[in-house]
Protein backbone atom coordinates (compact mmCIF):
# COMPACT_ATOMS: atom_id res chain seq x y z
CA UNK A 1 0.00 0.00 0.00
CA UNK A 2 2.53 2.59 1.10
CA UNK A 3 4.50 1.62 -2.49
CA UNK A 4 1.18 2.12 -4.55
CA UNK A 5 1.25 5.52 -2.78
CA UNK A 6 4.60 6.45 -3.11
CA UNK A 7 4.54 5.82 -6.56
CA UNK A 8 1.24 7.63 -7.51
CA UNK A 9 2.48 10.92 -5.65
CA UNK A 10 5.79 10.58 -7.82
CA UNK A 11 3.48 10.49 -11.37
CA UNK A 12 1.27 13.40 -9.71
CA UNK A 13 4.30 15.43 -8.78
CA UNK A 14 5.78 14.12 -12.64
CA UNK A 15 2.80 15.66 -14.70
CA UNK A 16 2.80 19.15 -12.46
CA UNK A 17 6.06 19.81 -12.92
CA UNK A 18 6.07 19.43 -16.70
CA UNK A 19 2.85 21.77 -17.02
CA UNK A 20 4.26 23.86 -14.44
CA UNK A 21 5.33 27.63 -15.72
CA UNK A 22 8.96 28.18 -14.08
CA UNK A 23 9.51 30.45 -11.21
CA UNK A 24 12.72 32.98 -11.44
CA UNK A 25 15.73 30.99 -10.32
CA UNK A 26 17.77 31.84 -7.28
CA UNK A 27 20.38 30.12 -5.01
CA UNK A 28 21.41 31.22 -1.76
CA UNK A 29 24.27 30.96 0.85
CA UNK A 30 23.92 31.81 4.30
CA UNK A 31 24.30 30.42 7.78
CA UNK A 32 25.00 31.36 11.67
CA UNK A 33 27.69 31.32 14.25
CA UNK A 34 26.54 31.32 18.37
CA UNK A 35 27.96 31.28 21.62
CA UNK A 36 27.03 30.52 25.13
CA UNK A 37 27.72 32.10 27.84
CA UNK A 38 25.78 30.46 31.17
CA UNK A 39 25.93 30.14 34.70
CA UNK A 40 24.61 26.97 36.89
CA UNK A 41 23.24 26.69 39.90
CA UNK A 42 23.54 22.97 40.54
CA UNK A 43 27.96 23.92 39.63
CA UNK A 44 29.28 24.97 42.89
CA UNK A 45 33.25 25.55 41.67
CA UNK A 46 35.71 28.76 40.22
CA UNK A 47 34.52 27.06 36.45
CA UNK A 48 31.48 28.99 36.28
CA UNK A 49 30.06 31.16 34.49
CA UNK A 50 31.27 29.52 31.57
CA UNK A 51 31.42 29.96 27.62
CA UNK A 52 30.97 27.41 24.86
CA UNK A 53 30.74 27.53 21.16
CA UNK A 54 26.87 26.39 21.13
CA UNK A 55 26.91 26.06 17.25
CA UNK A 56 27.48 27.24 13.61
CA UNK A 57 25.15 25.89 10.58
CA UNK A 58 25.13 26.18 6.66
CA UNK A 59 22.33 27.19 5.01
CA UNK A 60 21.38 26.59 1.19
CA UNK A 61 18.65 27.93 -0.53
CA UNK A 62 16.89 28.11 -3.88
CA UNK A 63 14.43 27.41 -6.61
CA UNK A 64 14.97 26.09 -10.28
CA UNK A 65 12.65 25.24 -13.14
CA UNK A 66 9.48 25.92 -10.09
CA UNK A 67 11.09 23.02 -7.49
CA UNK A 68 12.16 24.66 -4.25
CA UNK A 69 15.33 23.55 -2.30
CA UNK A 70 15.61 24.07 1.14
CA UNK A 71 19.06 22.71 3.61
CA UNK A 72 20.39 22.97 6.81
CA UNK A 73 23.33 21.45 8.46
CA UNK A 74 24.67 22.29 12.24
CA UNK A 75 27.52 21.70 13.81
CA UNK A 76 27.64 21.56 17.82
CA UNK A 77 31.19 21.49 18.97
CA UNK A 78 30.28 21.21 22.68
CA UNK A 79 28.44 17.92 22.09
CA UNK A 80 30.95 16.18 19.64
CA UNK A 81 28.55 16.00 16.95
CA UNK A 82 26.78 17.33 13.40
CA UNK A 83 23.95 16.58 11.80
CA UNK A 84 20.93 17.61 9.56
CA UNK A 85 18.46 20.15 10.28
CA UNK A 86 16.22 20.08 7.57
CA UNK A 87 16.86 19.26 3.82
CA UNK A 88 13.88 19.27 1.18
CA UNK A 89 12.50 19.59 -2.41
CA UNK A 90 9.49 21.68 -2.14
CA UNK A 91 6.84 22.00 -4.94
CA UNK A 92 3.75 24.12 -5.56
CA UNK A 93 1.36 21.95 -7.43
CA UNK A 94 -1.43 24.46 -7.56
CA UNK A 95 -2.49 27.21 -5.88
CA UNK A 96 -3.38 26.22 -2.71
CA UNK A 97 -1.19 22.77 -2.32
CA UNK A 98 2.18 22.84 -1.39
CA UNK A 99 4.45 19.92 -0.97
CA UNK A 100 8.04 19.52 0.54
CA UNK A 101 9.83 15.94 0.45
CA UNK A 102 12.96 15.26 2.26
CA UNK A 103 13.74 16.15 6.05
CA UNK A 104 10.52 18.53 6.93
CA UNK A 105 9.06 20.16 10.48
CA UNK A 106 6.87 17.58 11.40
CA UNK A 107 2.78 19.62 11.33
CA UNK A 108 2.14 19.44 15.34
CA UNK A 109 1.12 21.84 17.66
CA UNK A 110 1.97 25.78 17.37
CA UNK A 111 4.26 26.06 13.93
CA UNK A 112 6.94 27.14 13.89
CA UNK A 113 8.01 27.59 17.58
CA UNK A 114 5.59 27.14 20.76
CA UNK A 115 8.06 29.48 22.76
CA UNK A 116 9.52 32.29 22.67
CA UNK A 117 13.02 31.91 24.13
CA UNK A 118 15.90 29.86 23.25
CA UNK A 119 15.22 27.01 25.49
CA UNK A 120 11.81 26.10 23.15
CA UNK A 121 8.76 24.29 25.72
CA UNK A 122 9.17 21.13 27.60
CA UNK A 123 7.54 19.19 24.98
CA UNK A 124 10.67 19.95 22.71
CA UNK A 125 12.36 17.45 24.83
CA UNK A 126 10.50 14.79 23.77
CA UNK A 127 9.90 15.25 20.58
CA UNK A 128 6.80 17.17 20.06
CA UNK A 129 7.84 21.00 19.25
CA UNK A 130 10.16 21.53 16.63
CA UNK A 131 10.51 18.38 14.78
CA UNK A 132 11.98 17.23 12.28
CA UNK A 133 11.71 13.49 10.70
CA UNK A 134 11.90 12.20 7.07
CA UNK A 135 8.97 11.98 4.52
CA UNK A 136 6.69 13.86 2.61
CA UNK A 137 4.27 16.63 3.50
CA UNK A 138 1.59 18.78 2.11
CA UNK A 139 0.21 22.34 2.93
CA UNK A 140 -3.08 22.90 1.80
CA UNK A 141 -4.87 26.81 2.01
CA UNK A 142 -7.62 26.47 -0.34
CA UNK A 143 -10.24 27.10 2.31
CA UNK A 144 -10.72 30.35 3.96
CA UNK A 145 -9.59 31.19 6.64
CA UNK A 146 -8.03 27.45 7.40
CA UNK A 147 -4.73 25.89 6.74
CA UNK A 148 -4.41 22.13 6.61
CA UNK A 149 -1.33 20.08 6.92
CA UNK A 150 -0.80 16.40 6.67
CA UNK A 151 2.54 14.04 6.34
CA UNK A 152 3.39 10.49 6.01
CA UNK A 153 7.46 9.99 7.80
CA UNK A 154 8.69 6.57 6.74
CA UNK A 155 11.62 7.48 9.65
CA UNK A 156 13.03 9.94 11.83
CA UNK A 157 15.78 11.88 10.12
CA UNK A 158 19.31 10.62 9.43
CA UNK A 159 21.71 10.87 12.42
CA UNK A 160 24.85 12.33 12.64
CA UNK A 161 28.06 10.93 14.27
CA UNK A 162 28.42 10.98 18.71
CA UNK A 163 31.09 10.89 20.83
CA UNK A 164 30.93 7.02 20.60
CA UNK A 165 31.67 7.26 17.04
CA UNK A 166 30.34 8.25 13.54
CA UNK A 167 27.24 5.77 13.07
CA UNK A 168 25.02 6.99 10.42
CA UNK A 169 21.43 6.18 10.13
CA UNK A 170 18.22 6.73 11.54
CA UNK A 171 18.07 5.26 15.16
CA UNK A 172 20.59 7.17 16.71
CA UNK A 173 21.03 10.13 19.38
CA UNK A 174 23.32 12.49 16.90
CA UNK A 175 20.16 14.61 15.65
CA UNK A 176 18.31 18.24 16.17
CA UNK A 177 15.05 17.00 17.40
CA UNK A 178 14.29 14.14 19.44
CA UNK A 179 13.12 10.68 18.95
CA UNK A 180 12.95 7.40 19.78
CA UNK A 181 15.93 5.42 20.15
CA UNK A 182 17.07 1.90 20.44
CA UNK A 183 19.00 1.59 23.88
CA UNK A 184 18.28 0.47 27.79
CA UNK A 185 15.73 2.12 30.42
CA UNK A 186 15.40 1.37 33.77
CA UNK A 187 11.98 -0.21 35.05
CA UNK A 188 11.40 -1.09 38.45
CA UNK A 189 14.89 -0.97 39.44
CA UNK A 190 15.87 -3.69 36.15
CA UNK A 191 17.33 -2.86 33.18
CA UNK A 192 15.33 -4.02 29.73
CA UNK A 193 16.27 -3.64 26.41
CA UNK A 194 14.58 -2.13 23.93
CA UNK A 195 15.38 -2.63 20.59
CA UNK A 196 13.18 0.30 19.40
CA UNK A 197 12.66 3.21 17.10
CA UNK A 198 9.98 5.50 14.76
CA UNK A 199 8.71 3.97 11.83
CA UNK A 200 5.55 4.96 9.77
CA UNK A 201 4.39 8.28 10.96
CA UNK A 202 1.29 10.21 10.18
CA UNK A 203 0.02 13.73 11.28
CA UNK A 204 -2.34 16.05 10.27
CA UNK A 205 -3.06 20.00 11.78
CA UNK A 206 -5.43 21.91 11.52
CA UNK A 207 -5.52 25.72 11.82
CA UNK A 208 -8.37 28.06 12.02
CA UNK A 209 -7.79 31.93 12.14
CA UNK A 210 -10.54 33.22 14.18
CA UNK A 211 -9.07 36.17 12.40
CA UNK A 212 -5.48 38.17 11.62
CA UNK A 213 -4.67 38.21 15.12
CA UNK A 214 -5.78 35.15 16.75
CA UNK A 215 -5.38 31.36 15.31
CA UNK A 216 -6.67 28.06 17.11
CA UNK A 217 -5.67 24.56 15.97
CA UNK A 218 -5.86 20.87 16.50
CA UNK A 219 -3.51 18.15 15.48
CA UNK A 220 -3.37 14.35 15.42
CA UNK A 221 -0.30 11.77 15.44
CA UNK A 222 -0.13 8.33 14.78
CA UNK A 223 3.07 6.43 15.13
CA UNK A 224 4.31 2.93 14.40
CA UNK A 225 7.31 2.56 17.10
CA UNK A 226 9.26 -0.51 15.74
CA UNK A 227 10.84 -3.12 17.66
CA UNK A 228 13.88 -4.95 15.65
CA UNK A 229 14.29 -7.82 17.60
CA UNK A 230 10.44 -8.70 17.47
CA UNK A 231 10.33 -7.26 13.96
CA UNK A 232 6.75 -5.98 15.68
CA UNK A 233 5.59 -2.26 15.79
CA UNK A 234 2.96 -0.94 18.44
CA UNK A 235 1.10 2.23 17.77
CA UNK A 236 1.14 5.66 19.37
CA UNK A 237 -0.29 8.99 19.49
CA UNK A 238 -0.10 12.14 19.84
CA UNK A 239 -2.78 15.20 20.32
CA UNK A 240 -2.95 18.44 20.63
CA UNK A 241 -4.79 21.71 20.63
CA UNK A 242 -3.35 25.42 20.60
CA UNK A 243 -4.03 29.19 20.48
CA UNK A 244 -1.93 31.71 19.16
CA UNK A 245 -2.52 35.59 19.39
CA UNK A 246 -1.21 38.94 19.32
CA UNK A 247 -3.05 42.09 20.79
CA UNK A 248 -2.65 45.35 21.43
CA UNK A 249 1.03 46.95 21.12
CA UNK A 250 3.17 43.81 20.82
CA UNK A 251 1.46 41.30 22.93
CA UNK A 252 1.69 37.34 22.06
CA UNK A 253 -0.01 34.86 23.60
CA UNK A 254 1.16 31.11 22.57
CA UNK A 255 -0.65 28.42 24.81
CA UNK A 256 -1.30 24.20 23.77
CA UNK A 257 -2.49 21.04 25.78
CA UNK A 258 -0.54 18.06 24.26
CA UNK A 259 -1.26 14.12 25.09
CA UNK A 260 0.63 11.40 24.16
CA UNK A 261 0.92 7.68 24.12
CA UNK A 262 4.49 6.10 23.33
CA UNK A 263 3.09 2.68 23.29
CA UNK A 264 6.61 -0.06 22.97
CA UNK A 265 7.39 -3.19 23.44
CA UNK A 266 10.38 -4.71 25.02
CA UNK A 267 12.63 -6.84 23.76
CA UNK A 268 11.43 -9.85 25.37
CA UNK A 269 7.70 -8.85 23.84
CA UNK A 270 6.33 -8.94 27.63
CA UNK A 271 6.40 -5.60 28.59
CA UNK A 272 4.52 -2.10 27.75
CA UNK A 273 7.10 0.12 28.51
CA UNK A 274 6.62 2.72 30.73
CA UNK A 275 9.79 4.95 30.07
CA UNK A 276 11.43 4.81 26.68
CA UNK A 277 14.74 6.32 25.36
CA UNK A 278 14.98 9.34 23.51
CA UNK A 279 18.10 10.94 22.20
CA UNK A 280 19.39 14.52 20.94
CA UNK A 281 22.87 16.23 20.38
CA UNK A 282 24.58 13.17 21.33
CA UNK A 283 23.05 11.64 24.29
CA UNK A 284 20.07 9.75 24.68
CA UNK A 285 17.64 9.70 28.59
CA UNK A 286 14.76 7.74 29.54
CA UNK A 287 11.11 9.74 29.39
CA UNK A 288 7.52 9.13 30.26
CA UNK A 289 5.56 6.74 28.04
CA UNK A 290 2.15 8.80 28.68
CA UNK A 291 1.75 12.27 29.66
CA UNK A 292 -0.39 15.43 29.64
CA UNK A 293 0.97 18.62 28.89
CA UNK A 294 0.53 22.38 29.66
CA UNK A 295 2.04 25.03 28.09
CA UNK A 296 1.65 29.09 27.90
CA UNK A 297 4.39 31.67 26.77
CA UNK A 298 3.37 35.40 26.69
CA UNK A 299 5.91 38.09 25.40
CA UNK A 300 5.85 41.91 24.75
CA UNK A 301 7.94 43.22 21.85
CA UNK A 302 9.40 46.72 22.04
CA UNK A 303 10.86 48.80 18.86
CA UNK A 304 13.93 50.73 19.85
CA UNK A 305 16.53 52.67 18.02
CA UNK A 306 19.31 52.03 20.39
CA UNK A 307 22.18 52.22 17.81
CA UNK A 308 21.92 48.87 16.33
CA UNK A 309 19.62 47.75 18.79
CA UNK A 310 15.68 47.30 16.58
CA UNK A 311 13.64 45.65 19.21
CA UNK A 312 13.84 44.00 22.81
CA UNK A 313 11.16 40.90 23.29
CA UNK A 314 10.22 40.78 26.71
CA UNK A 315 8.73 36.90 27.60
CA UNK A 316 8.12 33.94 30.22
CA UNK A 317 7.06 30.91 29.10
CA UNK A 318 6.18 28.08 31.05
CA UNK A 319 5.45 23.94 30.57
CA UNK A 320 3.87 21.50 32.92
CA UNK A 321 4.34 18.12 31.84
CA UNK A 322 1.55 15.71 34.10
CA UNK A 323 2.79 12.05 33.75
CA UNK A 324 0.22 9.55 33.63
CA UNK A 325 2.20 7.12 35.91
CA UNK A 326 1.21 8.19 39.61
CA UNK A 327 4.73 6.61 40.83
CA UNK A 328 6.44 9.44 38.70
CA UNK A 329 7.05 12.89 40.04
CA UNK A 330 6.02 15.77 37.39
CA UNK A 331 8.30 17.98 35.38
CA UNK A 332 8.07 21.75 35.29
CA UNK A 333 10.28 24.19 33.33
CA UNK A 334 9.97 28.39 33.54
CA UNK A 335 11.84 30.87 31.07
CA UNK A 336 11.76 34.62 31.95
CA UNK A 337 13.88 36.04 29.21
CA UNK A 338 14.51 38.36 26.71
CA UNK A 339 15.15 38.64 23.18
CA UNK A 340 17.47 41.41 22.01
CA UNK A 341 17.64 42.07 18.10
CA UNK A 342 20.32 44.27 16.70
CA UNK A 343 20.73 43.86 13.12
CA UNK A 344 21.99 39.97 12.23
CA UNK A 345 22.53 39.45 15.48
CA UNK A 346 19.92 37.92 17.93
CA UNK A 347 20.84 37.72 21.81
CA UNK A 348 18.44 35.76 24.53
CA UNK A 349 18.95 36.43 27.46
CA UNK A 350 17.23 33.69 29.56
CA UNK A 351 16.96 32.53 33.81
CA UNK A 352 15.62 29.26 33.00
CA UNK A 353 14.20 27.32 36.12
CA UNK A 354 13.39 23.53 35.99
CA UNK A 355 12.31 20.94 38.19
CA UNK A 356 12.84 17.39 36.81
CA UNK A 357 13.88 18.99 33.43
CA UNK A 358 16.59 16.78 32.14
CA UNK A 359 18.47 19.89 30.82
CA UNK A 360 18.33 21.42 34.21
CA UNK A 361 19.94 19.09 36.09
CA UNK A 362 23.02 17.56 37.91
CA UNK A 363 22.77 14.43 36.51
CA UNK A 364 22.14 15.60 32.82
CA UNK A 365 19.14 13.45 31.21
CA UNK A 366 17.20 12.45 34.07
CA UNK A 367 13.43 13.88 35.16
CA UNK A 368 11.73 13.01 31.82
CA UNK A 369 11.53 9.40 33.33
CA UNK A 370 11.11 8.20 36.43
CA UNK A 371 11.70 11.96 38.21
CA UNK A 372 12.50 12.78 41.42
CA UNK A 373 9.28 13.46 43.90
CA UNK A 374 12.09 15.58 45.80
CA UNK A 375 13.38 17.59 42.74
CA UNK A 376 14.21 21.46 43.81
CA UNK A 377 14.30 24.08 41.37
CA UNK A 378 17.70 23.95 39.34
CA UNK A 379 18.77 27.45 37.34
CA UNK A 380 20.88 28.59 34.56
CA UNK A 381 21.32 32.23 33.93
CA UNK A 382 22.11 31.49 29.65
CA UNK A 383 22.79 34.45 27.11
CA UNK A 384 23.24 32.87 23.49
CA UNK A 385 24.45 35.34 21.43
CA UNK A 386 24.04 34.40 17.56
CA UNK A 387 24.85 36.05 14.44
CA UNK A 388 23.15 35.38 11.25
CA UNK A 389 23.64 36.00 7.57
Amino acid sequence: MVKFITMLLGVFVIVNVLNAQEKENSFKIGGAVRFNLMSKSWVDDKTQPEMTWDTWRLNVDGSSGGIDFSFEYRFYPTFDTHFIHHGYLGYGLNDDLYMKLGVVQVPFGISKFASHSWWFQGQYYYGLEDDYDMGIKFDYSGIEKLDLSFAYFRQAEPEGPTAGGVTYGNAGSGRYSYDITPGVVTIDGQEVSASIRELNQFNLRAAYHLSEAVEVGVSAQVGGIYNSVLDESEWSTAFATHLLADWGKGWNLKANWINHNYKARSDSGKIILDVVPMGAYGSAYDVMAKANTYGAGIAKTIKTDFGPIKSLQFYVDYTYVDKTNADFADMQHLVPGMLISAGPVYTYVDYAMGKNQPWLNSSFGKGLGVGDSDAEWNKRFNVNIGYYF
